[in-house]
Parts: structure tokens; C-alpha cells; sequence
């Protein structure tokens, strides 16, 4: 695992091999990970994530991504997630409006990331 800083923003990228993640458990294991670094953000690989994370309905993705506002960790997520997208509406209409607000982000690399964390003129 390491930081990386974009923009004054100290991100804590997950190594992208290792076991899935899902559960609020794993979202506090994260945030403890962190800790002694400075970050303001976790960057994890979309392949990280269970099967069933972006099936809206197991309530996975929102357990995690409310762990992680609780304890005012950002979440970056970094990958091609379209297929689950194209499958689901809800999941299109999260992901956009997760992107709009920008707290969390959706992208699909770092440069993206990178971009995304810029300041807005």
C-alpha cells in the first residue's frame, strides 16, 4: 500500500490484489490501514470488490461508502465499472451523483482521479 498526493489531497492507494471487500468490517479495516499516514482519501480497484457490491439492493456499496463518511474518509473507486452500470439504473444514478457532489469518486484510473481531484475554478 501507498500515498500519493494530487492536488493537497494525500490519497492511501489498496494494494489491488487480496480479499474482496464488502462489508462494513472491511471498510474499518481500510480506514485503520490509514492511519499514521495523512490520507484523506482510499483509492481501491473496482476488482476488489465482492461480486454483489454494485448490486445496489445488497446494500453493500452503501454500508461501506456510510462506514467511511462516519469516520470522514473519502473513496475513491478506480476502474471500469460499466458493465455493472449498463445493468443497473440505480447504479448509473449513484455513480453520477457520487461524481457530482465529488466527496467519493467513481474513475476509471489515476490520471482520472488526478483530474477529478483538481480545484474548480
Amino acid at each position: 500500500m501507498s500515498t500519493r498526493s494530487f492536488n493537497d489531497t494525500t490519497v492511501f492507494f489498496v494494494e489491488g490484489e487480496g480479499p474482496a471487500l464488502a462489508s462494513e468490517q472491511d471498510a474499518l479495516d481500510l480506514i485503520g490501514a490509514t492511519y499514521g499516514t495523512g490520507a484523506d482519501m482510499i483509492a481501491v480497484s473496482a476488482t476488489r470488490f465482492a461480486p454483489g457490491f454494485f448490486d445496489l439492493s445488497t446494500r453493500q456499496a452503501g454500508h461501506f461508502f456510510q462506514k467511511l463518511q462516519n469516520y470522514q474518509m473519502r473513496l475513491a473507486i478506480i476502474g471500469d465499472i460499466s458493465a455493472h452500470m449498463t445493468a443497473s439504473k440505480a447504479l448509473r444514478d449513484f455513480v453520477g451523483e457520487t461524481n457530482r457532489i465529488g466527496h467519493h469518486l467513481f474513475v476509471t484510473d489515476e490520471a482520472a482521479l488526478e483530474t477529478a481531484l483538481r480545484p474548480k475554478d
